[in-house]
């Protein structure tokens, strides 16, 4: 039996036998109990210069293969998001060209596609409000010219300027007032990004929610759904309980998906997620699962994988986009482990091992014998006999 070595945190090796690749199908029509996105990274061009501060050099056909990859498995793509590094090395440029490539190729094969607005290309940290709404309306623009649905992000620069609940509801009412369609509004916690602690006028969820929520209520036309990504159930079944009939929850709890995606007797979340452009297959499968009505289908195919989320998304959870590019390299979707602005080196060796165990014993490795040799040659090229 062929057999993967893994590395712990204090350097010793051991061995476990690899495991074949999940039988999962491809489904042969659209999924229709569940809504879900897969936030899809960004592959670099290998020899590029991809080091912190330098602007972003894409492969374009890597990165574009790669949401044929997720679309082909019948999943949604979010894109331009903090997956693909946004506000960790994605420069304004590279996000707008990303923005109109992912675009035009979800058109061309009639994918499902949101894309990220933020006011991140204002290079100024602090600014007004409204500055602020002028540089939402600048990007949502964009992303609406190029044919994108859009998922208006957490602004570092709103968080800085507004000094209460009624600043956000005034910024968020004027940019959704100019909506070409409902947009997706997204409440990322600090656990992601550290500089947006109190958005929406709280560090408490439960303050933070009604902010939230009476922006919903305002502006029932223009906002389709929420994603919450404040790595608390709690929170998000909470939230998704008060929501109008007329806007969805899209779960981005990488912790907790699972159950919440199956739902109680109240309703479920549909997803945005990060760990599912590492694991669209799993998360394919398990949809259609639902599809067919089959509960105890979709637990047994997705239940595995959440521990291997937790581990891609362990603190500081703002480096889980390394776990998701490392997976799509193992899993031969990139010719290289590198990232734009160097981030394929916030992982330790042993964390990535952890992954690769994981990946291995819930079925995650697509093509389990690439992804052993590419794991063993990585641990050779640091001194380890694999």
């Amino acid at each position: 039996m062929t057999q993967l070595t893994l590395l712990s945190d204090a350097g010793a090796t051991s061995r476990v036998d690899l495991a074949p690749a999940s039988a999962l199908t491809r489904p042969t029509g659209p999924l229709t109990s569940r809504v879900a996105y897969a936030a899809a990274h960004v592959v670099p061009v290998a020899h590029a210069d991809n080091t912190p501060g330098i602007p972003a050099q894409i492969d374009w056909d890597a990165t574009l293969a790669y949401r044929h990859h997720l679309y082909s498995w019948g999943l949604g793509v979010a894109d331009a998001m903090d997956t693909a590094q946004r506000n960790m090395g994605l420069d304004a440029a590279a996000t707008r060209e990303l923005i109109v490539r992912s675009a035009a190729e979800a058109n061309r094969v009639g994918g499902a596609l949101v894309v990220g607005v933020n006011t991140d290309h204002v290079e100024d940290q602090v600014i007004s409000l409204d500055e602020v709404i002028d540089a939402y309306k600048e990007q949502l623009f964009h992303a609406e010219d190029a044919g994108a649905g859009a998922v208006l992000m957490a602004s570092r620069h709103l968080a800085r300027a507004a000094q209460t609940a009624d600043d956000y509801r005034r910024v968020y009412d004027e940019v959704l007032s100019v909506a070409g369609k409902p947009v997706v509004l997204h409440w990322l916690g600090t656990a992601f990004d550290p500089q947006l602690a109190g958005y929406f006028g709280s560090d408490d969820w439960a303050v933070a929610s009604d902010t939230l929520l009476a922006i919903i209520e305002a502006n029932p036309q223009a906002v389709q759904g929420v994603k919450m990504s404040l790595l608390n159930s709690d929170s998000e079944i909470a939230v998704r309980r008060r929501l109008p009939d007329s806007a969805r929850m899209l779960t981005g709890d990488d912790f907790h998906y699972v159950s919440l995606i199956e739902g109680d007797e109240q309703g479920h979340s549909d997803a945005l997620l990060g760990a599912f452009a590492a694991l669209g297959p799993h998360a394919s499968g398990a949809i259609q699962a639902l599809d067919a009505g089959d509960v105890d289908g979709y637990r047994a195919i997705l239940g595995p994988t959440e521990e291997l989320s937790r581990q891609i998304f362990a603190v500081p959870t703002f480096y889980y986009k390394t776990g998701v590019a490392f997976m799509a390299w193992l899993n031969g979707h990139q010719d290289a482990f590198q990232m734009v602005g160097g981030l394929h080196s916030a992982r330790s060796l042993p964390h990535l091992s952890r992954i690769v165990e994981l990946a291995n014993a819930c079925g995650a490795l697509e093509k389990p014998e690439l992804a052993l040799e590419r794991w063993h040659g990585m641990l050779s090229l640091n001194g380890i006999e694999a």
